[in-house]
């Protein structure tokens, strides 16, 4: 295997994983008591950073309150079992929980259909844009340079293999830029893509981006922030074709990365081309309720060249948690905590714009994210904010948004009144420590 691929040694297969950061084995005393392998796993969960930093990381994937029943019920053997729930004969439990998570997903974005979920949002925009080709019989993409950029990179890979033209329009002062999205929309754009909160945290004019999407016959695709619907309109009301967004927000905790689940939300005429499967209700021959996989226009299912998409699939545990989530809170649990992610947020940024210095980069309203300019480096003093057990936020390269280094930084519920005097008691005292040498 190694010299198929042109390798020498296995080590060669993660060389591109820096050396510090590779654990291959544990090592482990042998023969060990159970007792002495808890210990030593204990000891090696301690060298994660842990519950005990105060996190202000966004861009994606952010720390928001999960009741503890989410995990208790999500992770319940009826669920958690070895076999992939892709086939007919899945259980009705877990029809059921994907129906139920299509039903939430459909009142949360205001759409007629959803999806049983995909990998993640990234691939959810991708697949998204596809089937915008499909449905418009295009091949072209318009797509805001607001949206995260980790998507975009995702979107370029997806489109390169059939060859489907990608324009990205520029940012103007934190939002897109609508004279330039107006001169690059025509007749052959299938769709154009747009953020909502966007990557910066600012509110995007949907409205004005989706009259210049008509004008053209182009279809709009808005990817969200699902926690924000608690409080912002739903996509349908901005005149969103395709609404795409990733299930962290809702009861997924960050868990390093993943996993996490996405999901695609469209109008019943496009149901035919939403890629993935979807979950029905009907009655049997007797009268009783029962659930079908009504949906599944996979390769594993039909003909490869009729099928919507040959790699996506459900996330259906991180769906379910989403599920048991948005049912814990309902309409008004998560409204509620909405506002308090906006409220903090906002705390937080007069307290931070309040020292010498340090501005927003872009002065929009905004969610629970915003963009700063700091008088200090900002790969520095990320550093020194975990020295002191403070996630500080996301480094923004120059060029990127502002023409300069900025830093992401975003606050959710769980974030106290002393998590932010901590922040900006720290910002501080790095900004007078580098006007000052003496005093470093």
């Amino acid at each position: 295997m190694l010299r198929a691929v042109g390798l020498e040694r296995e080590e060669d297969l993660f060389a591109m994983v820096p050396f510090e950061l590779r654990r291959c084995e544990v090592m482990m005393p042998l023969p060990a008591t159970e007792l002495e392998i808890a210990r030593e796993m204990e000891s090696a969960a301690k060298e994660n950073l842990g519950s005990e930093m105060a996190v202000f990381l966004g861009g994606g994937a952010y720390d928001h309150f999960i009741p503890q029943a989410v995990p208790a019920l999500a992770g319940r053997g009826d669920f958690v079992t070895a076999y992939t729930p892709y086939q007919p004969e899945a259980s009705q439990g877990t029809l059921q929980a994907i129906y139920e998570f299509q039903t939430l997903m459909c009142r949360l974005t205001g759409m007629e259909v959803c999806n049983a979920s995909v990998y993640d949002a990234a691939a959810g925009l991708a697949e998204a844009a596809l089937m915008a080709c499909r449905i418009k019989r295009k091949e072209k993409i318009v797509v805001s340079s607001a949206i995260n950029p980790n998507y975009r990179r995702v979107l370029r890979t997806y489109m390169s293999g059939p060859g489907i033209e990608l324009m990205e329009i520029p940012q103007d002062g934190g939002t897109t830029d609508l004279e330039a999205l107006g001169s690059s929309l025509a007749s052959d754009v299938a769709a154009v893509f747009v953020q909502n909160p966007n990557y910066y945290g600012i509110l995007e004019p949907v409205n004005m981006i989706s009259e210049a999407a008509r004008k053209t016959g182009s279809l709009l695709g808005v990817l969200v922030y699902p926690h924000s619907l608690g409080l912002l309109r739903p996509p349908r009301d901005w005149g969103a074709d395709l609404v795409v967004g990733d299930l962290q927000s809702l009861g997924l905790p960050l868990n390093f990365g993943g996993p996490y689940a996405g999901f695609i939300a469209t109008r019943q005429e496009f149901v035919r081309q939403l890629p993935g499967r979807l979950a029905g209700r009907t009655r049997d021959k007797e009268g009783e309720i029962g659930y079908v996989l009504t949906l599944q226009a996979r390769e594993q299912q039909i003909r490869r060249a009729k099928a919507t998409s040959n790699i996506c699939t459900n996330q259906a545990l991180c769906a379910l948690s989403a599920t048991v989530y948005l049912s814990l809170l309902g309409p008004k649990g998560l409204r509620r905590a909405a506002e308090l992610s906006v409220r903090k947020a906002h705390r937080l940024q007069a307290r931070l714009c309040s020292i010498e210095g340090v501005r927003l980069a872009f002065d929009q309203p905004f969610f629970n994210e915003f963009l700063l300019v700091l008088p200090v480096a900002v790969s520095s003093f990320l550093k020194r904010a975990c020295e002191e057990n403070l996630l500080a936020g996301i480094r923004v390269p120059a060029g990127d948004a502002a023409g300069q280094e900025t830093l992401l930084v975003c606050a959710t519920e769980k974030n106290s009144g002393s998590d932010i005097e901590r922040y900006a008691d720290l910002l501080g005292r790095v900004v007078v420590e580098k006007a000052s040498p003496v005093l470093r």
